[in-house]
């Protein structure tokens, strides 16, 4: 973990270690301050000699200067430093989750990650800047006062060595405590932050079906969890400054009892022993100081484990060695494929899926929920890799593919696909940046999409709010399936993509698809017949299995389940996306 986090401070390398330069000079200068103020007293004010009074004076205002000048640029470099720090870190972090593959994605959750490059990472920056400031400051001065104790007092700053040895005791007891709270504060947070994703996000549902007050008592279910974790953390951090207030004074009380005997008895002198009041405040600061740095890289040490865990995460799909850069054609198999999810029950979700498509066709895949249709088509871009058997394109493994090249021959539009806030044209150059405005039209024409656009005050530059609020569902549609046609792929999966469309639309679409890209392999997903009845071949997957692959007509003669859709579909509001158990009982 720390080999890890201390990869990122890269270019901020000058800048931390500048930092602990110039404390080290701030506290040679502050340290050596008292005693000079001793010569003061002693060779001046006591022996009323005023030239050593200023010569001591200058002397004192010139180490004032310059520890503040040191401080100054300390400052400065530490924040330099540590924000830096935290850029690099948050940096890492999105550029591997960038690399990561849908399995890796499904480890970690969204809100966890968010805590993870926000909360976690403000953590490590407070703590970096303490590390490279506070950590060295506190025990430089804490030593540096001791030493001058014992150049003062030998006998005197013994009291100091046991107190310090004590102190020492008792915060490693309060820390290895406090540190496995804190682990369970911060996945806490993880949950806290889902709840609050999770509730705005679905906003609009939430009022629809009036349930504010039920998500306003999970809300606070997770605050309170979270208050009573911090609670208990932190009530064992509080026995910390007491405890320190405890042995530092009881040092202070046992210096000016036995100081006092040595004054009288000529071993020790006024100045002495004032320098020696100077130090010890100086000690119980630097006491102070390691007391919070100790609370905050307690708190730090489950961030740093979090954020280390991601930047460290070895994506489940990676480049090939030597990888193939060109993709033959848009042909597709399927050699006796299995699949199952990572972390799941460990059954497949898909078993021995054993098809052969053809380039250029058209493809139909229905089936009901929890059959395989999405697991199958995230294979064919490789978003998860197949558990057992191979998936073929343009009859090479996918796995020897660059992943760049592969995902840009295999476009998939999802049912829930994604607008940007942007223009409608910037959206668009999602699938080609460099694409023409002539392109991009041609691409929207065959997605029935530029009619809509025209009639938009803006055209092509209308600006696309946040989520794509401004946009009805079917236009957001289709505007994602012209995007995915800007990136002229050999393979298009629409995945349910057409569902918020009427029927008129889809069906211009699809003609649109077959009339202007007759070479581009279309897999079409759906849960109406009407949108893959005119397919070259239809998909019928059932619990994980493939129940019929053939045409509309002939799967009528020779698919049970097939049937059933049909028949369940011509039926008025008839639902077949049941499992099969529930369609037999609903029929009998």
């Amino acid at each position: 973990m720390i080999k890890t986090l201390l990869q990122q401070v890269k270019q901020y390398k000058t800048a931390a270690l500048l930092t602990p330069v110039f404390i080290m000079l701030e506290v040679v200068l502050d340290v050596l301050i008292p005693f000079v103020t001793a010569k003061l007293i002693d060779y001046g004010i006591n022996a009323g000699h005023m030239p050593s009074v200023i010569k001591y004076g200058v002397i004192m205002i010139i180490m004032a200067f310059l520890s503040m000048m040191a401080a100054i640029m300390a400052g400065r470099y530490a924040s330099y430093a540590s924000s830096g720090f935290a850029c690099n870190l948050r940096d890492a972090m999105y550029k591997n989750i960038q690399r990561f593959a849908f399995s890796d994605i499904d480890k970690y959750s969204t809100s966890g990650l968010v805590t993870r490059m926000t909360t976690d990472v403000t953590n490590l920056q407070n703590a970096f800047q303490q590390i490279i400031r506070t950590s060295v400051r506190a025990p430089f001065n804490l030593l540096s006062s001791i030493v001058m104790c014992f150049v003062i007092s030998p006998d005197l700053s013994l009291i100091f060595i046991v107190a310090s040895i004590v102190l020492g005791v008792i915060l490693a007891l309060i820390i290895s405590k406090v540190s496995k709270m804190f682990a369970l504060v911060f996945k806490q947070y993880d949950v806290l932050n889902g709840v609050v994703q999770e509730n705005v996000s679905g906003i609009r549902v939430v009022k629809a079906f009036v349930r504010e007050d039920h998500e306003n008592a999970k809300f606070w279910s997770a605050a309170k969890r979270l208050y009573d974790l911090n609670v208990k953390a932190e009530s064992l951090m509080a026995l910390n400054r007491p405890l320190m207030n405890m042995v530092v004074y009881g040092c202070i009380i046992a210096i000016s009892w036995f100081g006092a005997q040595f004054v009288i008895a000529g071993n020790l002198t006024t100045g002495q022993l004032t320098s020696l009041f100077t130090y010890v405040m100086s000690i119980l600061m630097s006491l102070m100081m390691l007391s919070m740095i100790f609370v905050t890289i307690t708190q730090s040490l489950a961030s740093g484990q979090r954020v280390a865990q991601v930047i460290n995460e070895i994506p489940d799909i990676v480049n090939p060695e030597n990888a193939l850069t060109e993709i033959p054609d848009g042909s597709i198999d399927f050699n006796h494929v299995h699949f199952a999810y990572k972390g799941g029950s460990g059954e497949y979700a898909l078993s021995d899926i054993d098809l052969h498509i053809a380039s250029g066709e058209s493809i139909g895949v229905i089936g009901g929920t929890g059959s395989g249709k999405s697991s199958l088509i995230n294979m064919v871009s490789r978003l998860y890799d197949a558990s057992k058997g191979e998936v073929l394109i343009g009859g090479n493994n996918v796995n020897t593919y660059d992943l760049e090249v592969l995902r840009d021959n295999v476009a998939v539009v999802l049912q829930k696909n994604v607008l940007f806030t942007g223009t409608i044209l910037d959206n668009l150059r999602w699938g080609d940046e460099n694409a023409t405005l002539e392109q991009c039209r041609e691409a929207c024409r065959v997605a029935c999409a530029d009619e809509f656009i025209m009639e938009m005050p803006d055209g092509y530059m209308t600006r696309i709010e946040q989520g794509g609020t401004n946009v009805s569902g079917g236009q957001k549609q289709r505007l994602c399936i012209a995007r995915a046609l800007l990136k002229k792929p050999k393979i298009i999966v629409l995945d349910d993509s057409t569902s918020a469309c009427d029927n008129t639309t889809d069906a211009r679409i699809r003609a649109a698809l077959r009339d202007n890209l007759p070479e581009m392999t279309k897999i079409i997903i759906s849960q109406r017949i009407s949108s893959i009845k005119d397919c070259d071949r239809i998909l019928v997957l059932d619990d994980g299995k493939t129940a019929g692959f053939d045409s509309h007509a002939n799967l009528l003669k020779t698919c049970r389940i097939y049937q059933e859709i049909c028949a369940i579909q011509e039926q008025a509001g008839g639902d077949f996306d049941k499992p099969l158990k529930e369609r037999k009982e609903a029929q009998s």
